[in-house]
């Protein structure tokens, strides 16, 4: 269903009030103004700025004394006549401190109602007060642009774009289909900006600009600062260990894609992996997103949470919702119970954590979309038990520290990063000297060596790791006891993923 037959429904209803929250202003007023044509209406519009004017009629002169939105509202219940119509106004809920504006807000919404008449208010953040929002208004979510939508804002960008200076299209339909393909998920004043960017620097657009239009996504999404693309290793050659795990993400390759849900087989919904700090969680999390070769995004849940009543669920929503509209993705919540830390025990945040994990099961068990999530989680005790149950993941890996012939890979992999022969070195004496280091303590075992080697003037051999090894006990000695717990509680609990 389109923004539009959703608006117009919510009219038809006679809903007195429409709450729009969305940073595509245009689109939103766009939206109304159709409404308001096609059925007749009158369509007014209120800014702090200009007053309140005629919506319809462009460089329409502002009413006087109606910059101070007590006043148009006031002004807007006076005189209908009983013809409907559609009052905008932007960004009032910033005045709505004012207890003059609230009240005069009520008695407008409960006047307009008796006559057929829609107040809708358009705003970026969710600040309006709750006897607004609980008894009075209806809310809207805008969409993000479907295959369709992006297809269109793609021709008529160029369209325009060619009007001002000639440029050079040259694309077939399947490339066409890519272009659009990698603008899912964004705004439609995003996916505009991209297509002009992309043929801003050569006056062309072709199969060359794809990957272009890929990169400057990646920008548009990191400004957003929700949703990261994570770059993943080319090749599950480039991470050691890990082989039941790889087993089975080779068994479900191809799970999101079309021709498995024509077969009847549901897209897998995910994984929880969970195991103790350092052994690879967040390298098994891109290992999906290789074995898949799909795109990996990172949520970034510190970036959800705001000061705004309503406003951290709203990003929430969006956020899973941009995710479904990337889809087929890996989607990745790292320490998934920091994030929803307060979520297990009594909090101070008025239950916000609780509603926001509360939000995320529920999508977790409902979306149909081909978002493949990954959870990773070090400590598991912070675990609220609901994320536990069954049906919520596919699967619950434990990712121990690794073994004797994983490590040998692991060393293997680092050193031929930096540029050596494994075959120089006496692998299996490192792999066997290494028991109970971590992958990430492997790395920097032979980082510390290259320094070592580097400030003596020697090539890099393997008594220099060896050294290295020696000089930095593992966390598995440090912190036994909690390695320890890890290990017991994942006994019978989850599938080990080496």
């Amino acid at each position: 269903m389109t923004d539009q037959t959703r608006f117009e429904q919510l009219l038809q209803a006679r809903h007195p009030c429409v709450q729009i929250i969305t940073y595509e202003e245009d689109h939103a007023l766009q939206v109304v103004r159709h409404a308001a044509v096609e059925n007749g209406w009158d369509r007014w519009i209120w800014t702090v700025t200009g007053g309140l004017r005629d919506g319809l009629l462009e460089g329409s002169a502002s009413t006087p004394d109606t910059d101070h939105p007590a006043a148009a509202l006031y002004h807007l219940c006076q005189g209908r006549g009983g013809k409907r119509g559609l009052f905008v106004m932007l960004d009032l809920a910033g005045h709505l401190k004012d207890e003059r504006t609230l009240r005069t807000l009520r008695e407008a919404i409960a006047k307009l109602a008796g006559s057929g008449c829609t107040l809708v208010l358009i705003d970026q953040h969710d600040e309006v007060p709750p006897v607004i929002k609980a008894t009075t208004t209806t809310r809207m979510e805008i969409s993000f642009p479907d295959e369709q939508e992006l297809t269109e804002i793609v021709k008529r960008t160029l369209r325009e774009v060619n009007e001002e200076r000639p440029i050079s299209v040259n694309l077939n339909k399947r490339e066409l289909d890519v272009v659009v393909r990698n603008l899912r998920g964004l705004t439609r004043r995003q996916a505009r900006q991209v297509i002009i960017d992309s043929v801003a620097h050569d006056r062309r657009f072709d199969a060359d600009d794809i990957n272009h239009i890929l990169s400057l996504k990646r920008q548009a999404l990191g400004a957003v600062g929700l949703l990261n693309f994570v770059e993943a290793p080319t090749s599950l050659d480039e991470i050691g260990g890990l082989r039941r795990m790889k087993q089975w993400l080779a068994s479900r390759q191809d799970a999101l894609s079309d021709e498995a849900n024509d077969f009847g087989i549901p897209p897998p919904r995910g994984v929880l992996m969970l195991g103790v700090q350092g052994a690879g969680k967040s390298l098994a999390a891109k290992a999906v997103a290789t074995a898949w070769k799909r795109p990996l995004l990172r949520m970034d849940v510190g970036a959800l949470y705001d000061k705004y009543i309503g406003e951290s669920e709203r990003k929430l929503r969006d956020a899973l919702r941009q995710a479904e509209m990337m889809s087929p993705i890996v989607l990745w919540i790292d320490e998934i119970e920091k994030a929803f830390a307060s979520a297990a025990a009594q909090s101070s945040d008025g239950g916000l954590s609780k509603r926001m994990f509360g939000a995320l099961l529920t999508w977790m068990q409902e979306h149909r979309a081909p978002v493949f999530l990954i959870a990773t989680a070090n400590d598991i005790e912070a675990l609220p038990p609901e994320l536990l149950r069954k049906g919520r993941f596919d699967e619950i890996f434990f990712v121990d520290l690794p073994d004797l012939d994983a490590r040998a890979q692991i060393f293997a992999i680092h050193l031929k990063k930096r540029k050596r022969d494994p075959k120089q070195f006496d692998v299996a004496l490192l792999a066997q000297e290494s028991e109970g280091f971590s992958g990430a303590e492997i790395e920097q075992s032979v980082i510390s060596a290259l320094h070592d080697a580097f400030a003596a003037k020697q090539e890099l051999k393997t008594e220099h790791i060896l050294n290295a090894l020696k000089n930095s006990p593992p966390l598995s000695v440090t912190m036994s006891e909690k390695v320890a717990e890890v290990r017991e509680w994942a006994q019978g609990r989850g599938v080990p993923a080496d």
